[in-house]
C-alpha cells in the first residue's frame, strides 16, 4: 500500500509525534493553519469517512477522546479548538486515509473556506 499516513505510522516517513497508542497516531501538520495544528489518524487504514461502518466506527469516538487529552496538553482546551474531517475530493481530502485536523491557539472564523 502506498499510503502516506500508513508510512508515517510505520516510521518510514518522519513526523513530529504528539501522541500514540495502539489505535491512533497524532502528529503536527507540516503546513500548520493555526498555532496548534495536529493530525489524528487511526492506525488501521480506513480511506475516508465514507468507509466507516458499525464495526469500525468506534475509532471516531476514541479519536475525539484523544483530541480532548491533546487539547489539555497543548493548552487549548479552555480557549477552544476545532476538529475537522475532510471527506472526498470536494470535501478537501488530500490523503486517502481517514484523518482529523485539530486546530487551535487562535480564534477560528466560521464558515471556513
Amino acid at each position: 500500500m502506498d499510503c502516506l499516513f500508513c508510512k508515517i505510522i510505520k516510521g518510514e516517513i518522519p513526523s513530529a509525534k504528539v501522541y500514540e497508542d495502539d489505535k491512533v497516531y497524532a502528529f503536527r501538520d507540516i503546513e500548520p493553519q493555526a498555532p496548534v495544528h495536529i493530525l489524528i489518524i487511526p492506525k488501521e487504514h480506513i480511506a475516508s469517512a465514507n468507509e466507516l461502518t458499525e464495526e469500525n466506527a468506534s475509532i471516531v469516538g476514541h479519536i475525539f477522546a484523544v483530541a480532548a487529552k491533546i487539547a489539555k496538553e497543548e493548552g487549548i482546551a479552555e480557549g477552544g479548538y476545532r476538529i475537522v474531517n475532510n471527506c472526498g475530493q470536494d470535501g478537501g481530502q488530500t490523503v486517502g486515509h481517514l484523518h482529523f485536523h485539530m486546530l487551535g491557539g487562535r480564534s477560528l472564523a466560521w464558515p471556513p473556506g
